[in-house]
């Protein structure tokens, strides 16, 4: 009998776990999210890609990682130190880690190591706009 509940707790914790998700991830794409892969340190040989939904706050592009129990954002990037380094389609099996269709952008950064971001046209075009547009008086360089 012991052993019984034992298994229905963890299966209950497991439900709550797997509800959370859903509900955070529909949360987080209802109110402007956009499906983004992320991959940090993209230099190194093992580093992978991280799916994820990124979002503009202000002056900021958040990103939230999908599998992670962090209610904030997972990474922070400024639109006035972030610029695109290069542009390339995904190479070989990278086009299962990334949105359908996606570009991958390799940012640089004067604040943090280099990122590359993958997102599918539409995403691309408004992040495009965003990092290009400035508040009046500021020059942003060109992102594409």
């Amino acid at each position: 009998m012991d052993v019984a509940l034992v298994v229905l707790a963890l299966l209950l914790a497991l439900l709550v776990v797997a509800v959370w998700y859903v509900l955070r991830w529909q949360r987080m794409r209802r109110f402007g999210g956009v499906s983004v892969a992320l991959r940090w340190q993209p230099d190194k040989e093992r580093s992978g890609w991280h799916l994820g939904i990124g979002r503009y706050r202000g002056e900021e592009f958040v990103w939230y990682r999908v599998w992670s129990l962090r209610s904030g954002p997972d990474r922070v990037f400024s639109r006035d130190s972030l610029q695109i380094a290069d542009r390339r389609d995904p190479i070989g099996t990278e086009s299962y880690a990334v949105p359908s269709g996606a570009t991958v952008l390799r940012c640089e950064s004067d604040r943090q190591e280099a990122i590359e971001i993958a997102m599918g046209p539409d995403a691309l075009t408004g992040f495009l706009s965003w990092l290009e547009s400035a508040p009046p008086g500021r020059r942003i360089p060109r992102a594409s």
